[in-house]
């Protein structure tokens, strides 16, 4: 029972992996992208320990709950409770927001009723999302959303030619019927021709019968103008349209602070509640270290208990580098590292133990100076009596490990083996991609290119930026540089772009493509593909595309049926017609060079590079393979990338460009240490073009090649904002203040 034990695991690329992972310990698995990581760790130890959770749950809230399927493998043994810990972001609604997530609101709620003064009510009466506390004109989102009249109304043209640009009030549409027969306004009119009082009419009229409607106009029916009737029908909370009509109300909405609490949320009586001057909204306003320290202020006997438990569970947010964060910004807003750091925090407030973590690369987003509390609060997790499990590139990560194990050889097909399993002292010298990196040496760029002309930046003061003057070098690489939370994405992907109107910022957001956009239509191949296809067979090429004549009819090309179960939420499965190919299955009895066109979208790119001659292909396919994203399928839906992954994409369309600025916020995110260099080629090939490439990064290994490092700190939040080194790579080691000078140090000196 010491050890979680594995045997013949066969997902996906898994070859018959069998393995014993010992309990109470913390095991790291390493690899390159694509080796079978995290098929072995997320899609088999993690999805049959999560299903039989379920199992043990009643059919109700079975079907409520997430779905998994039975992985491949022959069995798995002495499992534990799962608490899968992953990079997902938290996303949630806007009502859902740091403080609500990590349960501290809850807690400063229950201190304001108990402490505040006058007394206004319990626990309850405190949260915005209680009728009772919220305000009312916003209800409780800090925020009104207004009609932009101007993306609303095209004035150049009549009510008949579509003058207003809103489903349902266009022509055909028959909410448009309530103006064209309500006997105020000639149809064929310009609106820009409008007298005062018929825009009035048109826009704010409050609801009334008309005097001289046409004869088609019901009797009971009633005018209202465009603004409030838009309004009532799908601005209100409570209306059914607010969600269905939710892409089209962007178009005509802006959104600005609530003018009755000014973002605040609660109503007037609720904000009258204060203790030791500040109210609630005040305190959710503050950093977590700031609201620490006014917390530590508070002197109750009575209440102790209520204020201990507070500063347990901000000193947790501090911790773990999260200090910056303040409890009302909205979890929507978090990146994928902060989201990650943010369930850790939950999990350390537990007393469960004997229990089963599983993490996503906790490195993401973090300076290793931020690593030495993530490493910490790990360790703790485990000497609580729980066992361990990350996914991991970072050095600083894998070297706290009892046990690594290291996938690979290679990726995709060439993957899924155990290549290594013991300690990180022998790891180097093992063979694998992983064991080769830490047997080599680091070394820093010693012949750094010299810029000539500069960007300049002036008294930057966004968030928490304290007056920076700042001169990035031009057509040479840049590397900005400090703790999370510092100011450097601030600095370089908000502050920068205002100054520079052209600057390319190639960042990790997801693609403004639909669910059914795959890698193939993302490299503008997907036609070509096609047309080779209908060539071999004689047919319309339409019949290779899952979005016209080829999808499988009973699933409309996606591959998955969605289930509904009536008041309960759908689910979906794979479809039983297609087998989750989204293809009709009689299109795949048409070949081209003896494959289907279901085989070569699972292709990887060094398979589709073997498959396809044309030059076209294999210089697209190149770049990728430069880009260490050799493992990807070109099948592979767009919004199925991870961040990492999304940003080297992006930068697939940067490479033949001239005399750019580029700005990227952490291209190594996800990246094997022995894909990095590869990376950095691409980044020389962009300097040769005269770009100037300013990059955001904690990469220690991308750090020592940059032409010119700027340091921003020495801390996060209301400590960082100021430049504490500008300068080469061999100048920043000499540095005294800074944290990246002395992380790089001992990274230069360990591996």
């Amino acid at each position: 029972m010491n050890n979680i034990i594995i045997t013949n695991a066969r997902q996906n690329n898994l070859k018959n992996v069998s393995l014993q992972i010992p309990k109470h310990k913390i095991t790291v698995f390493t690899g390159i992208s694509g080796s079978g990581k995290s098929s072995l760790v997320f899609e088999t130890i993690g999805a049959e320990a999560q299903r039989q959770i379920n199992e043990t749950q009643n059919s109700f809230i079975r079907t409520r709950m997430q779905h998994y399927g039975i992985p491949d493998v022959d069995k798995i043994e002495n499992l534990n409770v799962p608490i899968i810990i992953n990079q997902k972001r938290i996303g949630g609604n806007a009502r859902s927001t740091v403080g609500t997530i990590t349960d501290i609101y809850a807690s400063l709620r229950l201190l304001f009723s108990r402490l505040g003064s006058p007394f206004v009510g319990y626990s309850n009466v405190f949260s915005f999302n209680n009728p009772l506390g919220m305000c009312l004109n916003c209800e409780g989102l800090g925020y009104e959303q207004t009609i932009n009249i101007n993306t609303l109304i095209n004035k150049e043209k009549s009510l008949n030619e579509g003058g207003i640009q809103f489903p349902t009030f266009q022509p055909g549409g028959w909410r448009l019927t309530r103006y064209t027969l309500s006997g105020y306004f000639d149809n064929d009119k310009k609106i820009k021709d409008y007298s005062d009082k018929e825009w009035e009419i048109l826009l704010y009229s409050k609801e009334h019968k008309p005097k001289n409607p046409n004869k088609d106009w019901g009797k009971t029916v009633k005018y209202e103008g465009l603004i409030p009737r838009i309004e009532k029908a799908f601005l209100k909370k409570d209306s059914k349209e607010n969600t269905t009509r939710k892409n089209d109300l962007q178009h005509i909405t802006t959104s600005r602070i609530c003018a009755v609490c000014k973002g605040k949320r609660l109503n007037k009586k609720v904000l009258s509640c204060k203790i030791n001057g500040k109210n609630i909204a005040d305190c959710t306003a503050l950093s977590a270290d700031d609201l620490m320290e006014f917390i530590q202020s508070i002197n109750s006997n009575t209440y102790d208990i209520v204020v201990k438990e507070l500063i347990k569970k901000l000193n947790n947010m501090i911790n773990i580098g999260l200090q910056y964060l303040t409890l009302d910004r909205k979890t929507d807003t978090l990146s994928g590292g902060e989201s990650q750091r943010i369930k850790m925090v939950k999990s350390l407030g537990n007393s469960l133990v004997d229990l089963l973590y599983i993490f996503d690369e906790p490195s993401i987003g973090l300076h290793p100076k931020d690593l030495q509390n993530i490493t910490s609060i790990i360790e703790q997790i485990r000497d609580k009596g729980n066992t361990i499990l990350i996914v991991e590139h970072d050095p600083d990560l894998i070297k706290i490990a009892d046990l690594i194990i290291d996938m690979g050889p290679g990726s995709g097909k060439n993957g899924g083996e155990v290549i290594y399993k013991g300690t990180f002292k022998e790891l180097k010298n093992s063979l694998g991609k992983t064991g080769l990196y830490f047997a080599k040496k680091t070394k820093i760029k010693t012949d750094p290119k010299i810029g000539k002309e500069y960007l300049e930046i002036k008294q930057a003061t966004l968030h928490n930026l304290k007056g920076i003057d700042l001169k990035i070098p031009k057509n040479i690489m840049t590397v900005v540089t400090g703790v999370a939370g510092s100011g450097k994405s601030t600095l370089i992907s908000k502050v920068l772009p205002d100054y520079y109107k052209d600057a390319t910022i190639i960042d990790q957001s997801l693609f403004t493509a639909s669910p059914r956009s795959n890698l193939l239509t993302y490299l503008n191949l997907s036609d070509k593909v096609r047309k080779s296809f209908a060539r071999a067979n004689q047919v319309s090429d339409k019949k290779f595309s899952r979005n016209s004549e080829g999808a499988c009819e009973n699933c409309k090309g996606l591959g998955m049926e969605r289930i509904d179960l009536a008041f309960m939420d759908d689910i979906e499965q794979v479809c039983e017609v297609c087998c989750g190919s989204g293809f009709n299955p009689q299109v795949l009895e048409y070949k081209y060079k003896g494959k289907n066109i279901f085989d070569v979208l699972n292709f990887t790119i060094p398979e589709a590079i073997q498959f396809f001659d044309d030059q076209i292909y294999l210089e697209k396919f190149e770049i990728l393979l430069k880009l260490g994203l050799d493992y990807l399928t070109l099948g592979q839906r767009m919004d199925s990338f991870s961040g990492g992954e999304r940003q080297r994409l992006k930068l697939t369309k940067e490479l033949n460009n001239t005399n750019k600025i580029i700005i990227m916020d952490e291209p190594s995110t996800g990246l094997h240490p022995s894909d990095t260099e590869k990376l950095l080629s691409l980044f020389e090939e962009l300097i040769e073009r005269n770009n100037t490439l300013i990059i955001v990064e904690h990469n220690l290994e991308i750090i020592a090649q940059a032409d010119w490092i700027i340091d921003i700190g020495p801390g996060a939040g209301k400590y960082g904002g100021n430049v504490i080194f500008e300068g080469t790579v061999e100048q920043l080691l000499k540095n005294k203040k800074s944290y990246t000078a002395e992380y790089l140090k001992k990274h230069l000196k360990w591996k």
